[in-house]
């Protein structure tokens, strides 16, 4: 495993003290956070995808196509 060498700041500090209050490890705290800021940071990308995608006229526009023709097949 890698080691990781942080400067904290009083603000860090606190937040790591509200962390570990509970018998948590400053170690694993830190992997906590870190793996935890890297989902909020890939939902986030994909939210903004996702809005990108509703935003596209073309992309709208083949998605309605494709829903009549789905039910157009349902119909069947």
């Amino acid at each position: 495993m890698a080691t990781l060498t942080i400067r904290t700041d009083p603000e860090v500090e606190r937040a790591l003290e509200s962390l570990t209050y509970g018998g948590l490890s400053r170690s694993e705290a830190a992997r906590t956070a870190i793996l935890e800021a890297e989902r909020a940071h890939r939902r986030a990308a994909l939210r903004a995808e996702a809005e990108s995608l509703r935003n596209d006229p073309e992309d709208v526009a083949a998605s309605r196509e494709l829903a009549a023709k789905m039910d157009a097949v349902r119909a069947w």
